[in-house]
C-alpha cells in the first residue's frame, strides 16, 4: 500500500483499485471547484466566444424606409411584372430550365454558381446534397448557373449536359472570374422571371457543402416574413484600391471609406421580395465591387438589413462530425471524396440528440483550429522557403 497526502490530509492509494481517489472529488474546496469552473467556462468562450460576439454585434437593425429613394425601389420591387418580358428574356440564356420552376411552388430554391468545365463536380453534387427534394414536406430545387465557355466543343458537351438533367441556366457572356457578378444578376433576373413562387433562394458555390435540411428548418423558424436577406455577415469591409489588384475598386466608383454590411458571397439566402429588390436597385450599383459587396448594397438601397448566422461558414471549412454537419449550413472548400463520405453519413436518417450536437459542435470547432493552425505554420514554412531560395 502507498500512503500519499492529498489537499492536506492523508490519504491510502490502492494501486490495484485507483477509483478509491472519486470520493476524493467530491471533497473539492470551494475555491477549487471554482477553478474547475472557470476553466470549463473559458474553454468554452475560447472555442464560442467569437460566435456569440458575432451574433450579438452583427444584429441588424431594421433599416429606415424614410428615405425616399428607398420607398420607390421598394414600391417598384411589389408592383414588378416581368411576364411582359418573358420572351424577350429568354433569349438572353443559352439554356434554361424555367420550365422546371415556373408552375412550381419551391419553398427553397437553390442556384449553385459554377464553372462550365466542372461537370464532375456537378455531378458530384447531383448525387449528394443537391438530390434533395424534398424537406419536412417543403420542395427544394437545385439548379446550377454557369456562363457560356470559351470553346464550341465545351458548349456541346453543357448542351448534351443540360438536356439529361434539366438543371442549368447558362448565361449568354463568357464565364470568367471578372463576370461574376454578370452571372448573379442572371441569377435574380431569371428567378424574378422564371421562379416568382420559390419563397427563398439560396445563392452558393459549386466547392461548398450545403445542409439542405438544417437551413430549411432554420428558415422556417424565421419570425420575419420579409427583408430576409441572410448569411454570414462582414461588418465594414474595406474596397480594394490596389491598382494592380484583379479586385481594384476605384473611388470614383465605390468612394466610401467601408462598405455596408453585406453576407459572405460563398451562401447566402435571399426571400422572394429581397430578389425582386435587388433586381430592381441593381441599374444604380456599380458593378466593379465584389460581387457579394454588390448585392449588399443593392439590399442598402432597398432598406434591407443583413442576417448574420453563425451557422453558414463563410470561407472556412469546417472539420467534419457527423451531428455538426447535421447542424451547420454550410462548409467551404469540400474535395469530392469528402463530399460522398460526409453526405452518406449525414443522410443516413438518425438524429442527434441535444448532448450528441453539443459535443460534435465542441469537436468540430477543436478540430477546425487544429487544421487552421496547421495550415497557418504550412503556410509559413512554404514562404520562408521561398525567400531562403531567393
Amino acid at each position: 500500500m502507498h500512503h500519499k497526502t492529498y489537499y492536506g490530509r492523508a490519504t491510502t492509494q490502492d494501486p490495484q483499485h485507483p477509483g478509491v481517489f472519486l470520493p476524493q472529488l467530491c471533497r473539492l474546496r470551494t475555491h477549487q471547484w471554482c477553478f474547475v469552473l472557470f476553466n470549463v467556462l473559458l474553454f468554452h468562450m475560447l472555442l464560442f466566444g467569437a460566435d456569440l460576439l458575432e451574433e450579438y454585434f452583427l444584429r441588424s437593425l431594421p433599416l429606415s424606409y424614410s428615405d425616399a429613394k428607398t420607398l420607390e425601389i421598394r414600391e417598384r420591387a411589389r408592383k414588378l411584372d416581368m411576364a411582359p418580358l418573358k420572351a424577350n428574356l429568354s433569349g438572353s440564356y443559352a439554356v434554361s430550365s424555367a420550365a422546371t420552376c415556373s408552375d412550381q411552388e419551391i419553398f427553397l430554391l437553390v442556384l449553385v454558381c459554377s464553372s462550365p468545365g466542372n461537370r464532375t463536380r456537378r455531378n458530384a453534387i447531383r448525387q449528394t446534397w443537391g438530390n434533395v427534394t424534398d424537406t419536412g414536406g417543403y420542395a427544394v430545387l437545385t439548379l446550377f448557373a454557369l456562363g457560356k465557355p470559351a470553346s464550341a466543343e465545351a458548349q456541346l458537351e453543357i448542351d448534351e449536359e443540360s438536356q439529361k438533367h434539366r438543371d442549368i441556366i447558362e448565361g449568354s457572356f463568357i464565364d470568367s472570374p471578372a463576370a461574376q457578378t454578370q452571372k448573379m444578376m442572371m441569377i435574380v433576373e431569371w428567378v424574378v422571371t422564371f421562379c416568382p413562387h420559390a419563397r427563398f433562394t439560396l445563392k452558393t458555390d459549386e466547392e461548398m457543402f450545403v445542409g439542405i435540411p438544417s437551413l430549411a428548418g432554420y428558415l422556417l423558424s424565421l419570425t420575419q416574413l420579409e427583408d430576409v436577406y441572410s448569411g454570414r455577415v462582414i461588418h465594414q469591409g474595406v474596397p480594394d484600391r490596389d491598382p494592380q489588384s484583379p479586385g481594384f475598386v476605384p473611388i470614383h466608383q465605390y468612394p466610401e471609406e467601408f462598405y455596408p454590411d453585406y453576407c459572405d458571397g460563398r451562401a447566402f439566402v435571399m426571400a422572394q421580395d429581397v430578389v425582386r429588390k435587388v433586381y430592381v436597385a441593381a441599374q444604380e450599383v456599380p458593378t466593379s465591387v465584389p460581387t457579394d459587396v454588390f448585392v449588399g448594397i443593392c439590399a442598402k438601397k432597398a432598406g434591407i438589413a443583413p442576417i448574420h448566422s453563425s451557422r453558414f461558414s463563410g470561407e472556412k471549412h469546417i472539420s467534419y462530425n457527423r451531428c455538426c454537419y447535421k447542424f451547420i449550413f454550410t462548409s467551404s472548400n469540400m474535395k469530392e471524396d469528402e463530399l460522398f463520405k460526409d453526405w452518406k453519413e449525414t443522410s443516413d436518417g438518425k438524429d442527434c440528440s441535444l448532448l450528441e450536437t453539443y459535443y460534435s459542435l465542441v469537436s468540430c470547432r477543436v478540430l477546425t483550429y487544429i487544421d487552421k493552425f496547421k495550415q497557418f505554420n504550412l503556410d509559413r514554412i512554404k514562404t520562408e522557403a521561398f525567400h531562403f531560395s531567393d
